[in-house]
């Protein structure tokens, strides 16, 4: 065999293992339903859950901070949905692609949105807001735009997003993908991985671990309530320390 040829070989090997490694789908089960996960992540709060996350070496779980809830009271877990794509003129077929991946969601999922850093057109408004709550999506994550706001706050439905415009994206963005894995950020988010947002921005946790951080973090939340009242109860600060309490 020629020195190339093994060289072209070694080459392919490696990109196999560069392929199976930044395009794997987790498929792990939980060892509970997923809505019990959900309503569970529900009761935190962004920074319990991203301390668990510094704890496990994983800082860059944080989707970018301009990522905002419409509404400050809005908190929302599912599984990620993932759709990607991308501005342009293009407009044939992608009423029928939008139609193909709107059938594919399904109960209990978080619609998160790579828009590949679009700045002028909406991905997101009233229609989809209210197919996506028909079908139990729980809520969406649109790394840009949307619009047609009052018809999605009238759904009461979690919404987090950089921008409004009233441009659609017929003919200014074209989705080319989904339920695949995309990169928001620093963040690498994959079809499966648990999605969790509130008034402190949007998290990823990686189905993987997603058990275990959920149940660490509610032990956090449960000390920090506990800090709480000895504050509140007019401890000093090294009588809460000495307790192993924190600041």
């Amino acid at each position: 065999m020629s020195e190339n040829r093994l060289q072209k070989e070694a080459a392919l090997m490696k990109l196999d293992k560069l392929i199976a490694t930044r395009e794997y789908i987790p498929t792990n089960e939980f060892p509970v339903p997923v809505k019990e996960i959900c309503a569970r992540y529900e009761r935190l709060y962004t920074g319990a859950i991203n301390d668990v996350l510094r704890e496990k070496c994983l800082l860059d779980q944080n989707l970018p901070s301009d990522i905002m809830p419409l509404r400050d009271e809005m908190t929302v877990c599912g599984v990620a949905f993932t759709v990607k794509s991308s501005p342009n003129v293009m407009i044939q077929g992608e009423m029928t692609f939008r139609s193909k991946m709107l059938d594919e969601m399904t109960p209990d999922g978080v619609v998160v949105w790579d828009t590949s850093a679009d700045t002028e057109a909406s991905l997101w408004g009233g229609v989809m807001t209210a197919t996506a709550k028909q079908k139990g999506i729980r809520g969406a994550i649109i790394a840009g735009g949307i619009r047609d706001t009052k018809q999605i706050l009238g759904e009461n439905f979690p919404v987090f997003y950089k921008y409004r415009t009233s441009n659609g994206s017929l003919g200014r963005c074209l989705i080319t993908h989904y339920q695949v894995p995309v990169k928001i950020g620093k963040v690498t988010v994959r079809p499966g991985d648990i999605i969790f947002g509130d008034i402190d921005g949007v998290l990823c946790i990686p189905r993987e671990i997603a058990y275990e951080v959920l149940v660490r973090a509610e032990e956090i939340e449960n000390n920090e309530n506990q800090i709480f009242s000895w504050v509140r109860s007019g401890e000093t600060i090294q009588q809460i320390t000495d307790k192993g309490g924190y600041f």
